[in-house]
């Protein structure tokens, strides 16, 4: 079935690449099982764009943490036409007004990046408080929150900003740390 660019009104994620048809999260499970990394990274990112063109902006997101778990080589031509996707996520999360489930990303990152397995967890979760952190200076902390009870239990010491920043330049890739600073509020 063929999508449009706007679906009752939604504008289409300029970060993000077109969708031709209308996707499914089987759609990128589909291609995580194959051999090509880089086809698996875009199979996220293009199944992020249909979801959020179906009003299912938490969907696109889960798409988008995919993405930042594919493993890519830095000159991978993936990575030149569609870098890391946090502007993506960025620019969903300031349109969280619009249509959509978006649930709580803050709290989401939190517990990502808290409780990160398999692998490259090392990268995963440093690009999960990455997230978290985006997420928290967009999104009002009221409506928002961290979730308190997990930190008094776990004792979970949630790293600053400029930690998070430090780690991905040692083990991220090398235009990683620049984007995000690019798009940091």
């Amino acid at each position: 079935m063929p999508i449009r660019q706007h679906i009752a009104g939604r504008e289409a994620c300029p970060f993000l690449p077109h969708a031709q048809r209308i996707l499914t999260p089987s759609d990128s499970r589909q291609a995580r099982e194959g051999d090509d990394p880089s086809c698996y990274y875009l199979a996220a990112l293009t199944c992020a764009q249909s979801l959020w063109l179906q009003g299912k902006p938490a969907q696109a997101l889960l798409q988008l943490n995919h993405a930042l778990g594919v493993s890519l080589a830095p000159d991978d031509i993936a990575l030149t036409q569609w870098p890391l996707p946090y502007q993506a996520k960025v620019w969903i999360l300031t349109r969280r007004h619009e249509e959509g489930f978006i649930g709580n990303p803050v709290r989401h990152y939190q517990h990502l990046a808290s409780r990160m397995s398999g692998p490259n967890k090392e990268l995963r979760a440093w690009r999960a408080w990455a997230c978290f952190h985006l997420a928290q200076s967009i999104l009002p902390a009221d409506e928002f929150p961290v979730d308190q009870r997990q930190i008094e239990k776990e004792q979970l010491e949630i790293p600053i900003w400029d930690k998070v920043l430090v780690q991905l330049n040692r083990i991220g890739s090398p235009a990683e740390t620049d984007i995000l600073r690019a798009i940091s509020c």
